[in-house]
């Protein structure tokens, strides 16, 4: 049985499809129409999909949504009441689009299938999932668990903001939930708007700025703004946020808990304050995390645990769980966000349909979530024939050994082999590449390739065989989702000049053998690579150890700010040449930015 899974009409935008319960492609519609979180209907994506299957609408039984649009309508109707009249201007402006896009969604989605010209669908095909469950779908059937406790956490569903639940063999039941306007991902964004930088986006950089801060406002966030319980539940004091009634995420009320100092300004530089603001949010999010997940394995008595939900892709709280919470195990599902809900949605119309998993027990079901397009060689050459780029070819060992020695001469490389990741992670399929053990290498990606913050920090691939050696860290994270710490033995002495340093000084501070991925608290958000799981870039991180005895290197995605990572040769050879990296490793061609 074919399944189209999509997701869209808020951000992130996708299309999955699956076949017999397993995923067969998955991709998000940014990738192809280079809007970042495009929300539109995911129509490219959709195509890709029906053109990696093999297959038109024809051979599609059923297509799958990853939401409850009705439910969603009576969330928003019943909250502008709660807070009426204060809600009433942004309710009469959201009205329109909701009768237009969601209130009439099943007529609207069976138009925009049907546009793709490659066959017809009536709209009794079409299925309605609800919001958390397609998440937690989305954790647990490709999850390598034959039965694992399930914890989705995000912004909110269609009134759920946070759902505990089960697996067990082919059964996913979800038991509690925290329901809206009480967020923990409302929570974070609210601190993310506070801060300056772009709700739905910019909560990484909240995440990588707190580091830099210590958590003195921890106890005022406790104090006035929620009310956590010992089993994680939590409600929040709504007299200080303005999500519910108006176009932004805090007040005036919500400034005077911190020292009633307005909103940062987005171009403003970041102040002592703005890193402590960030340290305590992250701080108080761990703590729920944690006991929300002590709570869920009491109740399951569990020793695995999927989690799936934007806030999953909080990688230091994942790793903070890893470490001393009750599970054994965890799975995460990679594209945690809601492109993910476009294949959680079809996973859960399929088990609906009683298709079985078909997962071998140990496997893991998103295959590295090397599930977007690809581009063999003749396409590569034609495209950079189309540009009159000069390179040469090499194939397997060679290309590897030669990428692998401009890195260990500090060079700067854009790899991009194989299909294109699906999430927000590029995993060394859409990747560039630096040396981890450059002191310079973290302002240079930074500055000079991708255009963005300074102290935001870069994660490393490792062989999965070293991971040891380099971080407290002995088990599979292939998904770039778990953080820990680079081993002491590996941390370099503080003079008492860099000790004294503060704020984003401390980004000055070489901290280990490997400064390039220690962020400032030592930590390091951590790949694993097999021969299993990507054979190319094994390959290469193989080669770099060879040349240099580090089975390491600096992997960010491959994009520049504000845009997404690139999918197309076309969009590889322009960013590319658009930025100072040195050379670009495209299928198996090599271009150096000197000979173009």
């Amino acid at each position: 049985m074919n399944i189209l899974g999509i997701s869209g009409y808020y951000h992130d935008s996708a299309a999955a499809l699956i076949r017999d319960g397993v995923i067969i492609a998955a991709a998000q519609e940014e990738r192809f129409t280079r809007k970042k979180g495009d929300e539109d209907f995911p129509a490219l994506a959709a195509q890709y999909c029906l053109d990696e299957a093999g297959i038109g609408l024809d051979d599609v039984e059923l297509v799958a949504f990853y939401d409850k649009p009705l439910l969603t309508f009576d969330r928003l109707l019943e909250t502008h009441l709660a807070f009426a009249p204060r809600g009433f201007p942004s309710f009469v402006r959201s009205i329109p689009v909701w009768v237009k896009q969601k209130l009439l969604l099943q007529s609207a989605l069976t138009k925009e299938i049907n546009a793709l010209g490659r066959g017809k669908i009536k709209s009794d095909r079409l299925r309605f999932t609800h919001h958390h469950h397609s998440h937690a779908a989305s954790a647990y059937y490709p999850s390598p668990y034959d039965s694992a406790a399930v914890m989705v956490m995000d912004g909110v569903g269609e009134w759920a903001t946070a759902t505990l639940g089960h697996g067990k063999g082919a059964e996913l039941t979800l038991d509690s939930e925290i329901r809206f306007p009480h967020s923990l991902g409302m929570l974070y964004s609210a601190f993310t708007y506070y801060l300056g930088f772009k709700v739905n986006d910019g909560e990484y950089k909240v995440m990588g700025l707190a580091p830099y801060g210590d958590p003195v406002y921890a106890d005022r966030i406790y104090d006035r703004l929620i009310d956590l319980k010992d089993d994680g539940s939590f409600r929040l004091d709504m007299q200080y946020f303005n999500y519910c009634t108006g176009l932004t995420m805090t007040n005036d009320a919500f400034a005077d808990i911190f020292d009633g100092v307005p909103r940062r300004h987005p171009d403003a530089p970041l102040e002592q304050r703005d890193m402590d603001i960030a340290r305590s949010i992250q701080a108080v999010t761990e703590e729920i995390v944690l006991r929300l997940a002590k709570t869920l394995q009491q109740k399951t008595g569990e020793r695995n645990l999927v989690m799936a939900g934007g806030v999953a892709l909080n990688c230091v709280a994942n790793g903070r769980l890893l470490r001393e919470g009750p599970f054994d195990n965890i799975w995460i599902q990679p594209a945690a966000g809601d492109a993910g809900g476009a294949v959680g949605a079809a996973l859960t119309v399929a088990h609906a349909e009683k298709s079985s998993r078909n997962l071998p027990s140990g496997a893991d079901g998103m295959y590295g979530t090397y599930l977007g397009p690809s581009y063999d060689d003749d396409a590569i050459m034609a495209c950079l024939d189309s540009f009159n780029a000069h390179y040469e070819r090499l194939d397997g060992d060679a290309l590897s050994q030669k990428v692998a020695g401009f890195l260990a001469d500090d060079k700067v490389v854009g790899w991009f082999q194989g299909r294109m990741e699906f999430g927000p992670r590029a995993l060394g399929n859409r990747s560039i590449l630096g040396d981890a053990r450059s002191p310079a290498m973290q302002k240079m990606l930074n500055l000079k390739i991708k255009y963005r913050e300074s102290f935001r920090p870069f994660a490393p691939s490792v062989l999965r065989d070293d991971v040891a050696e380099y971080f407290d860290l002995d088990t599979d994270s292939p998904y770039m989702l778990i953080v820990a710490d680079v081993r002491k033995d590996r941390w370099r002495a503080a003079d008492a000049e860099d000790q004294a340093r503060t704020g984003i000084e401390k980004l000055d501070v070489v901290r280990s053998d490997i400064p390039a991925v220690t962020h400032v608290d030592h930590s390091a958000r951590v790949q694993t690579v097999t021969p299993e799981s990507n054979p190319a870039f094994h390959r290469l991180l193989s080669a770099f150890k060879a040349e240099t005895d580090y089975g390491l290197l600096v992997n960010t995605s491959f994009n520049v700010r504000d845009e997404p990572i690139v999918c197309s040769p076309e969009d590889a050879y322009r960013c590319f040449m658009g930025t100072e990296m040195d050379a670009l490793a495209i299928g198996n061609f090599l271009l150096q930015k000197a000979d173009q």
